[in-house]
């Protein structure tokens, strides 16, 4: 009996243990601040965008069997926000080779957060080959550009609406 009740109880803990620990975490250097599933490691390098080399942060994780990440980057100037923003999603897709996409007006919300944001949704293949759909958005404050992503196998609208909704400013 002890065993039994032993095991009932690990099996209780283990079912308890969400795999998307939601978080609000602050995106460095901006104000934006993200829900992420998993605690997030933080990169940089220096890419082209916009004509010049900018340093392109990110910021994601690994949690479901999904990838979730922010990157963004200030390019100086905001009158090349609007370009800049469209040859980074074509720069995406193409990176994945999209077989498909489909784009949906996340439309306008709260004070402090990204409004009239574009998701788009792909199926495309990974750098090992291997199949994965993408959602993510592109967007802008001031002269700072963002792509907020996720990439998994299968991404349910809960989780991608969590994650979506979750970005505001501060």
């Amino acid at each position: 009996m002890p065993l039994l009740c032993a095991l009932l109880c690990a099996l209780f803990l283990c079912a308890c243990n969400p795999a998307l620990n939601w978080r609000e975490t602050r995106i460095k250097d901006t104000t934006l601040v993200a829900m992420l599933p998993c605690k997030p490691d933080a990169g940089a390098r220096a890419v082209p965008l916009g004509g010049r080399n900018v340093d392109l942060h990110m910021t994601g994780c690994d949690a479901g069997g999904a990838t979730f990440a922010i990157a963004h980057a200030d390019v100086v100037e905001a009158s090349a926000v609007p370009a800049v923003l469209v040859q980074w999603r074509t720069a995406t897709l193409a990176n994945m080779g999209a077989l498909s996409s489909g784009e949906a007006l996340q439309g306008a919300r709260g004070a402090g957060e990204p409004s009239s944001l574009v998701r788009v949704s792909a199926q495309g293949r990974r750098q090992d080959g291997s199949a994965v759909t993408m959602q993510g958005v592109w967007f802008a404050r001031g002269s700072q550009v963002f792509h907020a992503v996720v990439y998994a196998g299968r991404i349910s609208a809960d989780t991608s609406d969590t994650f979506f909704y979750g970005l505001r400013f501060q």
